[in-house]
């Protein structure tokens, strides 16, 4: 009885170590392809990193639209979600700062505003994202955020008139 179990435990391990190994296989072959650029035909079942290297490598040839495109349907609460999320925000930085420099400065300040939007939900899932805190910052330097001025309620005027005192026919009960 014993050695049924140690061989059916052998067996079960040898299963496993079978599935590990041709899931590595899997990796390596996809690792080379995205290394070669020899990238596969995307498609929505392909996962998630072969998508952001597609992505990537967008971004890389100056298909900015495509790219954020790309990053923009990644974004998730998974760490490749997260990268693209962060790339994204870097691509409509670089953008903007182009803009900034280009004859259209007014459109700058939108995409930059979309970085900033973009690197606060990154810090918001890993507030020590450094990195992203670092552009964060470069990017607040390049549009500061509007000081929130806390407005007091205006004053009310010396001479203005009560409502109860001159309302007409009006008894507020006292003697």
């Amino acid at each position: 009885m014993g050695i049924r179990i140690a061989w059916t435990l052998l067996a079960l391990l040898g299963a496993a170590a079978a599935r590990d190994g041709w899931q590595v296989v899997q990796a390596e072959r996809l690792n080379a392809q995205i290394v070669a650029g020899t990238l596969p035909p995307e498609d929505a079942q392909s996962p998630a990193e072969l998508r952001f290297a597609h992505a990537y490598a967008q971004a890389a040839s100056g298909a900015g639209e495509a790219a954020l495109n790309r990053y923009g349907a990644l974004h998730a609460d998974t760490p490749v979600g997260q990268a693209a999320r962060y790339n994204g925000a870097n691509l409509l930085m670089r953008q903007g700062i182009a803009m900034r420099a280009g004859a259209q400065p007014g459109q700058a300040l939108a995409l930059i505003e979309l970085a900033k939007e973009s690197y606060r939900e990154v810090l918001r899932h890993d507030p020590e994202d450094w990195a992203a805190r670092y552009n964060l910052e470069r990017a607040q330097r390049l549009v500061a955020d509007p000081e929130e001025v806390d407005e007091e309620p205006p004053e009310a005027r010396r001479s203005a008139e009560r409502a109860a005192t001159t309302m007409r026919g009006y008894s507020p009960g006292l003697p």
